[in-house]
């Protein structure tokens, strides 16, 4: 479960977030939405713990991400916006060195990569250099490094960019089976079929704040429309009533 409770950032004389609150509940999907510079990678980097907030806290199941860190990245899942898969490395190399850096005991990091091998159908490319893969390659990858300590929170930062079809529905599958599971899951998107398609909760921001967060169905009733796109567009633009 994701908490965040009045998170205020600056960077030199740009107010990033003003006083940004939401919660994501376990077993449940929750998108994070927003226009480009609107605060979400900021609040995302807070809650992975790669920069600190200036006030407010955030907590992730429980671990402040301030002044817990360690036991944050512990229970946490991340899909940066960018791979950062080390080039050099193959898929497989790229996924045990996650493991090992969660502490994933070593009879364990076999095992747990095989699985997830199997799941996301990396067999034919997993002993190759990362430096030749493809976009849903990387993606794939980037998943397994993700999911390899069996997180109980997961945040995915645009995870379908780029992406062809074959991949999108298969991101798409993992994700609801993450919430079947009982797994937190926020993700940013800008892709409305996306949140629409997966979405058990929506958090819009705009210029720092949280203008509207609800069910589909609360934020389809807050900005008067049917069409959760153009609901967006109201919110992020300052129509919502």
């Amino acid at each position: 479960m994701i908490v965040v409770e009045g998170l205020r950032k600056r960077f030199g004389t740009v107010q990033a977030l003003h006083d940004v609150s939401f919660t994501a509940a376990n077993g449940r999907i929750t998108g994070l939405l927003g226009h480009n510079g609107a605060g979400k990678s900021t609040t995302l980097r807070i809650l992975s713990t790669v920069i600190r907030t200036d006030e407010g806290r955030a907590l992730v199941d429980g671990s402040d991400c301030a002044t817990e860190s360690l036991q944050v990245r512990r229970s946490l899942g991340v899909l940066p916006h960018a791979s950062g898969l080390y080039p050099h490395l193959s898929g497989r190399e790229n996924i045990h060195y996650y493991a090992r850096l969660h502490g994933l005991p070593e009879d364990q990091v076999g095992p747990a990569t095989a699985m997830l091998i199997e799941r996301l159908g990396l067999s034919e490319v997993v002993d190759r250099r990362a430096k030749g893969y493809s976009q849903g390659e990387r993606l794939k990858v980037s998943l397994a490094r993700a999911l390899i300590h069996k997180p109980r929170t997961v945040i995915l930062d645009e995870p379908t960019n780029g992406l062809d079809v074959n991949a999108v529905r298969m991101l798409r599958e993992l994700i609801r089976e993450l919430r079947t599971s009982g797994c937190c899951v926020l993700f940013s998107s800008h892709v409305m079929q996306e949140v629409a398609a997966l979405c058990d909760d929506i958090v819009i921001i705009a210029h720092g704040r949280v203008v509207v967060s609800g069910t589909p169905e609360q934020i389809l009733a807050a900005t008067h429309t049917t069409d959760l796109e153009e609901a967006f567009v109201r919110a992020a633009d300052g129509v919502a009533a």
